[in-house]
């Protein structure tokens, strides 16, 4: 077997640090376990009983994992020995690391039944990845990408599976990623108190919640919002038809994400209210752009996808800030998915400031066909 760089280390990685954010979140009140000495932290409880939704989000979040593992190792050359070997003991590893963690946070109850949980998940999902390999769907797989796909690829990839779970988090337009200043003001206003160079609050809350986006900004910050992730694609594809089926499926995903962001935060029966009679318009105006410039070539592609990205976050940097988030924030935090709302949170603050990265990074480095 051939051996290259494949996709599923990048996201494996991203998969372990999203498995640490939400099983320690939100990482405050740290402290040293009562009545636990020497070296008893190393022995995780085994509870009682344990809630059903619990059980089943620790095997189901491991269960890409323990894949993603074995395909990484089998990608790269490694036999299937090692390729289970890799899945298991890493996420061995990560779940008890995990669950020792948690036991100096307060709110957070540590077990060795979710340690058994998420090894059961790893191990369900390498026996997934082996059954798939061994029926040659990886081969399959390979052989697409390599007529879709320039090399190097993984990290394009990971940006564009990322993308619709930033759509996820409440924006103050649809489509706006990276609206991410307000929160960087509030955070340089609080290191900076009583210090000469401090800001006062009040008068810059005023000029903020004075300030709102004109229907032309919604328009171009809506329509670049598509043409990015478009662009991102084209930086790591080679120019064809099959351009013209990522455009149809970022604007497919743009509308289904959008929907189902505003659904979990405002309920099903509020679904389309991001929707405006201004959206359809904007929306059509990215997609007919990005499927004019789909016969550009990638480095092209990386070169407008830089220009664009810049221009999106300048436009999103004016927008206030979004005057649903308080009670979006109240709705995550009565539930099950205030872990999730972190998650989607930081995706979507820096998703563009990410694929402006790759996308230079592209640029400087030459491609490996």
């Amino acid at each position: 077997m051939n051996t290259h760089r494949s996709t599923a280390w990048p996201l494996a990685l991203v998969l372990a640090a999203l498995v640490v954010y939400a099983s320690l979140y939100p990482f405050v009140g740290w402290r040293w376990p009562q009545g636990m000495v020497g070296a008893d932290w190393l022995l995780l409880p085994w509870p009682r009983e344990r809630l059903r939704f619990d059980a089943l989000s620790n095997f189901i979040g491991y269960v890409p994992i323990g894949a993603l593992l074995v395909i990484a190792v089998l990608r790269g050359g490694g036999s299937r020995g090692l390729a289970l070997l890799v899945a298991l003991g890493w996420s061995a590893a990560l779940s008890y690391g995990v669950e020792l963690a948690q036991q100096f946070l307060p709110p957070r109850v540590p077990s060795l039944k979710d340690c058994m949980w998420n090894l059961g998940g790893a191990v369900a999902g390498a026996a997934l990845a082996m059954a798939i390999h061994a029926a040659g769907y990886l081969e399959h797989w390979h052989g697409i990408r390599l007529r879709w796909f320039e090399r190097d690829s993984a990290w394009a990839f990971l940006l564009l599976l990322l993308w619709p779970v930033a759509l996820l988090f409440p924006a103050p337009a649809p489509l706006a990623l990276g609206h991410i200043w307000g929160e960087v003001h509030v955070w340089l206003q609080a290191a900076l108190a009583d210090t000469p160079w401090a800001v006062d609050t009040a008068s810059s809350a005023a000029v903020d919640s004075l300030r709102a986006l004109t229907r032309l900004q919604e328009l171009l910050i809506t329509g670049l919002g598509l043409l990015a992730p478009c662009l991102v694609a084209y930086a790591t594809t080679r120019a064809g038809w099959h351009r013209l089926l990522l455009v149809v499926g970022a604007a497919v995903l743009a509308v289904g994400m959008m929907t189902m962001s505003t659904a979990l935060n405002f309920g099903a029966e509020h679904a389309w209210a991001w929707w405006s009679p201004h959206t359809g318009p904007a929306l059509l105006a990215g997609a007919a752009l990005a499927l004019a410039l789909a016969g550009v070539d990638s480095r092209w592609a990386a070169a407008l996808g830089v220009l664009v990205l810049a221009f999106f976050v300048a436009l999103v940097g004016q927008a206030p800030n979004d005057p649903y988030f308080a009670a979006s924030l109240a709705g995550w935090e009565q539930g099950r998915l205030v872990r999730f709302h972190g998650l989607a949170q930081w995706v979507g603050w820096l998703w563009p400031y990410g694929a402006m990265a790759w996308l230079l990074v592209r640029l400087v480095r030459p491609v490996r066909e």
